[in-house]
Order: C-alpha cells, then structure tokens, then sequence
C-alpha cells in the first residue's frame, strides 16, 4: 500500500504541534457541513462495534466477498482487525451519506471506520459481519513501535508502518488531547509513557520532512507491561491439525487457558520445536491433517500470526469425512444426518451428535448448519457399528462451494 500522508517543511512543525491534530484518528470528524452524517456515525458507534483503518485484504469469490480492515478499535474492546463479510444488507457511505462502491475504496486506499455486529468470533483475526461502512474523507498512518524516548517535544519511535511493512523512525507530538489507553483499555496521561513501551499508534496526514521525520499523534494504545511480554502471552491449544499449508498449521480445539484462542493459525518454521508424546524429536513432515497435538505460541497484542513455539503431536488422530448434510427423521435435537461422499449410498452415511464443545469453522457469525451444506468433520473414533453410524462431532469445516 502506497504512503498516504503528505510531507512538509521542517519549520511547519512547530506550528502543527501547537493545533489540534487533524481529524484522522478521531472517532468522529470535526462538525462541518454534513453534521447529519456526523450523527449517524455516533448512534451506529454507541449501538455496535467498530475498526476504523485501511482495507488491507479484500476477497470476492465463490466463497463470498470479504474485508479485512486493520487499524485501531473505536472502543477499548473493540477489534484492532477484523475480517468481515460483505452481503446485500451491508451499508456503505461516504461522509455525505451517499452510496459508495467497494471496490472503490479499495482501488483508492480509502480510510474507513467499519461498524459490524458484536457477534464475532475468536479466530485471530476475529470475523463478523459488516453492517455499515464509512468512508473517511482524510488520511492517516499507523505504526508498531517501541518507544525509544520521551522529551518535552514528544516521544521517538521506532517500529513498523502498520500499511506497507517499512522500518520507521518518527518523533510523535503528543496533541493535548490525545487518547492514551494500555492493553487493558485504562485511560493514561502524557507523564505515563516511558521509553521501552510497545505501542501502537496513529499519526498524520501532515509530517515534517526531518530527521527524524515528525508528526502529530491523538491516539496512542500502549501495551505496559513490557518487561513480562513472554511470561504472561504464552498461549496453548489442545486440539485436531486441521490444515497444513505454506509453513501454516490451523488448529482448532480446547485453549489451554481463558483468554487463549479455541481456532489458530501458527507459523511453523525451524525454530519450532516439534515432538512426540514420548518427548522424540520429530520434522515438520509429521505434521499431517487430523493429528491431535498440543501447540504453545507466544500470543500477539497486535494483529499478526503467532509463532508455533512447540508443538507435542500425539499417537492418535482424528477420523474425518466430508459429506452433506441432509434432512433425517432418524436425527434429534443436536444431531445432524451425513450423506458422506455426497452420493446416492446410504450404506456409509453417519449421523454425529453436536455439543458445546463442537467447534464450527467457516459460517458466518449469522448463520448455522442447515440441509444441503457441504461440510468436512473431524470425529470421535469411537463410533457405533450400526447403520448408519453414530458418532460424536469434534471439529466441523463449512466447505467454500455453499
């Protein structure tokens, strides 16, 4: 993605540290004209969630049209980026109200603020359902960083472009009004940020050309406790290896721990240590689909893939069929009939209980199961010899063709 903010002199500098920032990282734009719109922004923020950010994956396929939006939560708790699906009922304006085509935004490198339905799930990065999008008539930047250090101007900070993946080193004006909040969404003061601190933040449109170059930030999320980032993010998953592909596993199954992720994707490489239940070195290539494992990952404040620390791959795995649901007088509250193979064959179907613990991958947040989907299941072994067989649902995959 190009750079979207504009340069100027040095000598502006000054001045622009003494003015409010511009509306960028705002929640709401200033009032102007279109007040109007400012209103409906602000009764669609306090009714559902919302990311405001740049596009920075977009998918139109037979599996649907998809939105990934990366930048910052409008509320503490809302998500820093969100993969959203995009149907006939999702709304998308500009700041005049007028309706504005998708592909546009995407094409321009338009800044947006997404508001989406609260039920999302725990995925990394978590997916929903886009109800409106807005589009942003200004410009903004964002970076990780670190904080290298605090003077009277500001804070310098070295990191990443959170847009185009470039090393940066910018000195940031604290504007007076600025929003300092930790992981945990605690508001903070100017005096709290120390030199050591991960941060993410938004700065922009306007940056002096300097060295280093500067700008002016109102939005700064702070991550504090640094010093403790690898003892208190370890993470872990015990569950089935449903995908191995391009050095990823995704695993779904029991989190380790409250707050660790039922569904992952993890980056393998040759820093990962992988095992046996006896404790037996193993390669990747024994990563296979359907292994039971047990997987540690150091978990991330900010959106981006986890790294496979260790994984423990068990002696066991889990049977798996692919097949469509279809309608059975045979099946009760919590049970779903499989054609298995799709086929006209009864002789191989199975009917497989659905529990609380039965994790469910690809439905959008709105939807369920019904007849006619395609679907690939990870089951109990132990299954009953009867016709058709019974068994327990532990990992269900929506297939992309419904």
């Amino acid at each position: 993605m190009k750079k979207i903010y504009k340069v100027l002199a040095t000598a502006t500098v000054l001045a622009m540290a003494a003015l409010p920032i511009a509306a960028n990282a705002q929640d709401v734009p200033p009032a102007s004209a279109h007040t109007g719109q400012n209103n409906i922004m602000n009764q669609v923020k306090k009714s559902v969630p919302g990311t405001m950010g740049y596009i920075t994956d977009f998918v139109n396929d037979k599996t649907g049209k998809w939105i990934t939006v990366t930048g910052r939560g409008l509320a503490a708790t809302d998500q820093q980026e969100i993969k959203l699906s995009i149907s006939k009922d999702t709304k998308i304006i500009d700041a005049k109200g007028n309706q504005v085509q998708l592909q546009t935004i995407v094409d321009k490198h338009k800044a947006i603020k997404a508001f989406y339905s609260p039920n999302i799930t725990k995925s990394l990065p978590a997916q929903g359902s886009a109800l409106t999008i807005i589009v942003q008539d200004y410009d903004l930047a964002g970076m990780d960083g670190t904080i290298s250090e605090v003077t009277k101007q500001g804070i310098l900070v070295e990191g990443t472009n959170l847009y185009n993946d470039s090393e940066e080193t910018i000195l940031l004006h604290l504007d007076p009004k600025a929003k300092i909040i930790d992981q945990n969404g605690s508001t903070l003061k100017a005096s709290d940020l120390e030199a050591g601190m991960s941060i993410r933040a938004f700065y922009g449109p306007y940056m002096a050309l300097s060295m280093p170059p500067q700008s002016s930030t109102n939005y700064i999320r702070v991550n504090t406790n640094t010093e403790n980032n690898d003892q208190e993010q370890v993470s872990g998953i015990d569950g089935i290896l449903t995908e191995m592909k391009d050095g990823r596993i995704t695993i779904s199954g029991k989190p380790a721990k409250a707050g660790d992720l039922e569904y992952v994707v993890l980056a393998v490489d040759g820093d990962t240590k992988i095992v046996d239940a006896g404790g037996k070195s193993l390669t990747a290539e024994a990563l296979k689909s359907g292994l039971r494992i047990e997987a540690e990952y150091v978990s991330v404040i900010y959106p981006a893939l986890p790294h496979a620390d260790k994984i423990v791959v068990s002696d066991t795995s889990a049977p798996k069929v692919e097949g469509t649901i279809t309608v059975s007088e045979r099946t009760s509250k919590d049970q779903l009939y499989i054609n298995v193979g799709s086929d006209q064959s009864t002789d191989n179907d199975i009917i497989i209980n659905i529990s609380k613990d039965t994790q469910v991958i690809g439905l959008n947040p709105d939807e369920k199961l019904e007849p006619g989907m395609k679907i690939l299941v990870f089951h109990s072994p132990i299954m009953t010899m009867s016709i058709p067989a019974f068994t327990s649902a532990e990992v269900i995959m929506v297939q992309a063709d419904n």
